[in-house]
Order: structure tokens, then C-alpha cells, then sequence
């Protein structure tokens, strides 16, 4: 099955759930479909830390976006991997503190790129490419990142939640290497990806998402440290994202759907398996 084409993006499968779907919902979204809310909840079925997981990565997003603009005075950003418009954006939480911040999101998923394209179809500080990140020379040489982007000057990369839908290793590690390169120094990276401190854990975990036909790789925390070597970590380093200089006033996610509400909680004491990561600088 697939979402009908009205001309401004192709048709696109509706019954294959897909990470920013599932990632969507998770987060208390509306843009996904049946088979992406049953992929979520099966996967809460058989991880029920899952959900909070997830959740932090999305709180983490605003407290390292604030740190890069309030604290560190980054004003362009290439969100690389964005998935689909929610809640707390990049362009919304760095141009609350500093309006004019300009940036670019990378995604290329269809359905990413229709609502993402309607909602800043106004805002002359940010764009949405369509690109694989597996390309980053492709996104480099794009023409809204060129003009949105001046890599002379500080930059913060994000790469949230992304390279665990990467399961080539020399693709992640080939992504990081040219975005390095094109990095001005004292230019920022801010990374996560679900990782796990277990290696049959993280095994068995690989295995059940293919068999959903998802495009995964759960990673072991050692292996994610690898990825970012010569980047230069800031405190307090890489850790446990709901760990990277936590806030409880920060403003809160939206309510999830009824049939998430019990998995709430579930991941107060997970130590198996993380969102891992932190924010990094480009020496």
C-alpha cells in the first residue's frame, strides 16, 4: 500500500513502518501510519524501556541546541538525518535564542520532506533537502546548503538518532570524516545513537528489527566512542543522553497515545542499552 502521489512528492509505502514514523509517534506526533504505531508498540513489547529512551533523545535535542546558541554562540546549523517536524525543532529552539539563526534540515525520507517543505515555506532562516546522508559530498555541494551554510565560520552539525539507520559502518565513519573536513575548527557536532553496553543484547536487538524489515544496527558504546574519535568531546562527554547536563524545567514532550502510556516510566533504571552521546568539538 501507498500514500497516494498529488504531484509535489512520490508516492511512498505506508505499510513498512519507518524510523522517523516510528520516531513520530513515540514522541506524541500525528504524521504516522497503522503499521508504524504497531512497530512501535511491539518493539515497547518485547524493550519497554524503549519509549523513554526515545523520548530522552528528544530533550536532549533542546538542551544541546540551547547550549550550542546560548552558551557557544553557533548560529547555523546542518541537521542531518532530521526526520519528520514535531516538537521543539531545531530552527525553533535555536531561534528562540537567537532569531536569525539559520538551518538546514537533511532528510530523505518523502513523507519528511512534504511536511517539512509546508511548514517553512515562510522562513527565509531555514531550509529542508532532500539527501541521503550516506552522500555527504552531495550535501556539501547542495545548492541551499551552500547559501544557507558558510563553513568559513563555526558550524554545529547533528547527527540525533541517526547512524543506528546506517548499518555500514565505513558509510558512518566516511559521513563523520567529510563533515569534518568541512567543518571550520571550533565548529560543533552534536551525536546520538542507540547503543548498548551488552553485546548479545545488542545482537538480539538487531535481529528482532530485521525481521521487521527495519534498516537498523544497534551499536556497542565502545564502537559509537570510535565513530567520533577525533572529535573533542565537551562535558561531560559522552554519556547517557537523559545524563548531558539535564534540566528538569526544560519545556516538556507532548503526551504520547494511550496505548504507549504504560511503558512511561519503564526506562528509569535501563542501563542495558541508551541513547549515547553528547556534543563534540571540531579541533
Amino acid at each position: 500500500m501507498t500514500a497516494p502521489n498529488d504531484g509535489g512528492y512520490p508516492a511512498f509505502p505506508i505499510d513498512v513502518p519507518t524510523s522517523a514514523r516510528m520516531y513520530d509517534y513515540s514522541l506524541g506526533g500525528k504524521d504516522n501510519f497503522p503499521a508504524d504505531r504497531a512497530a512501535v508498540q511491539f518493539v515497547n513489547s518485547q524493550y519497554p524501556s524503549s519509549l523513554d529512551v526515545t523520548r530522552e533523545n528528544r530533550l536532549f535535542l533542546y538542551r544541546a541546541v540551547r547550549f550550542l546558541v546560548r552558551d557557544l554562540g553557533i548560529r547555523q546549523f546542518l541537521d542531518l538525518g532530521s526526520g519528520l517536524p514535531t516538537q521543539a525543532n531545531v530552527h525553533q529552539v535555536a531561534q528562540q535564542f537567537q532569531p536569525g539563526a539559520r538551518v538546514v534540515y537533511v532528510d530523505v525520507d518523502p513523507i519528511v520532506l512534504a511536511h517539512g517543505r509546508a511548514l517553512l515555506a515562510d522562513d527565509e532562516t531555514t531550509r529542508v533537502i532532500a539527501a541521503d546522508v550516506t552522500e555527504p559530498e552531495r550535501i556539501l555541494a547542495d545548492s541551499d546548503v551552500r547559501k544557507m551554510i558558510d563553513f568559513s565560520r563555526p558550524v554545529a552539525v547533528l547527527l540525533l538518532s541517526v547512524t543506528h539507520s546506517i548499518v555500514d559502518d565505513d558509510k558512518v565513519r566516511h559521513l563523520l570524516a567529510v563533515m569534518r573536513e568541512a567543518m571550520a575548527p571550533d565548529s560543533y557536532l552534536g551525536y546520538s545513537q542507540l547503543a548498548g553496553t551488552d553485546r548479545a543484547g545488542v545482537d538480539a536487538g538487531n535481529a528482532m528489527v530485521k525481521k521487521m524489515g527495519i534498516t537498523w544496527k544497534n551499536r556497542m558504546v565502545e564502537e559509537v566512542a570510535e565513530f567520533v574519535r577525533d572529535f573533542e568531546p565537551v562535558e561531560p562527554g559522552l554519556v547517557d543522553v537523559k545524563t548531558w547536563r539535564p534540566d528538569p524545567t526544560q519545556p516538556p514532550l507532548a503526551p504520547v497515545d494511550e496505548a504507549l502510556r504504560p511503558y512511561l516510566g519503564r526506562g528509569a533504571e535501563e542501563t542495558r542499552f541508551y541513547e549515547y552521546g553528547g556534543v563534540l568539538r571540531r579541533p
